[in-house]
């Protein structure tokens, strides 16, 4: 969810590089939180890390925000619940996703919510898209068939399908964001805190019946897996929320959505540089037409 900001001019060159250097290491923790989530959760635990997960930030959102949240009328409560149920469903499809593909694959899948969003706004609006953003869009889908028959042309993994499932359910939320009326004019930190709630319930209850439970998965964590729950919470979750917030104060959404859109790249590279992950050249084309399909489409759809 952005929001629309006057900005007094252009930012000093300086100024505008404090500003932006925040955003862009949202971007990269962001694009390493695929690899994080695929090096400490297995198919068995992934409802078990997703309660710790947001567990572990839920209080410091609810005491940074006490005040906001009282002041929210019964129907922006349920509206925010309503976006936190669909923001569960989002986490689930994502952590699933990437247990079953590469964190690289994970990261480049997910960025065709670029693309689709101001698809299925157009389908909502009946407004039809530009010739230039449905080729941009014909370029990312062609990136994800070659990214995800790398290794030869089979059927795209179980992973792959998630994240598109994914990419969609993105789509879904920005949409919802933008049309439920009860939401709309509430600030954002309670709007987030009542969505991370929600979810956190959700997976509580999906995780009573599952094999592992939350804290039995904690009691199995290593200082490897503590280190990348808590990278995943604090720097993915926490810092990432309030740099947002923090910069769409300081320039203009654009420029925020600009710098977050890199996300993508830093998957790519942690995943090869870190995670020792290989595409080889037709997955290394069709990485690289993901990102310029995604990039065509935002300018196209500006």
């Amino acid at each position: 969810m952005s929001t629309s900001i006057a900005v007094p001019g252009a930012l000093a060159p300086r100024r505008a590089w404090l500003t932006d250097l925040p955003v862009l290491l949202v971007a990269v923790v962001w694009g390493a939180s695929y690899l994080a989530a695929k090096d400490i959760t297995t198919a068995e635990t992934v409802l078990a890390v997703l309660v710790l997960r947001f567990a572990v930030v839920l209080p410091v959102l609810v005491v940074a925000g006490r005040r906001a949240l009282r002041a929210l009328t019964p129907a922006q409560w349920r509206g925010a619940a309503l976006l936190g149920l669909i923001l569960s469903v989002i986490f689930l499809l994502e952590t699933y996703g990437v247990v079953h593909t590469s964190a690289t694959n994970a990261g480049l899948i997910i960025s065709l919510t670029m693309i689709l969003t101001p698809l299925a706004e157009s389908a909502v609006t009946r407004t039809p898209p530009s010739r230039g953003f449905l080729a941009a869009a014909a370029v990312s889908v062609l990136g994800v068939v070659l990214l995800t028959q790398s290794g030869g042309f089979t059927r795209p993994s179980t992973g792959d399908l998630l994240m598109l499932l994914a990419a969609l359910a993105r789509t879904v939320h920005v949409l919802a964001m933008s049309r439920v009326k009860s939401v709309q004019g509430a600030s954002a930190l309670p709007l987030t805190t009542v969505q991370l709630g929600t979810s956190v319930v959700v997976f509580a209850l999906l995780s009573a019946g599952a094999g592992t439970t939350p804290w039995g998965a904690a009691a199995a964590f290593g200082a490897r897996e503590w280190a990348g729950l808590l990278f995943l919470s604090v720097f993915c979750t926490l810092f990432a929320f309030f740099v947002q917030m923090w910069a769409v104060r300081r320039t203009s959404p654009s420029r925020v959505s600009l710098l977050l859109g890199t996300e993508p790249l830093w998957a790519a590279a942690a995943g090869i540089a870190l995670g020792g992950e290989r595409l080889g050249a037709v997955g290394l084309a069709g990485g690289a037409l993901v990102l310029a399909g995604t990039a065509w489409g935002r300018r196209a759809a500006g």
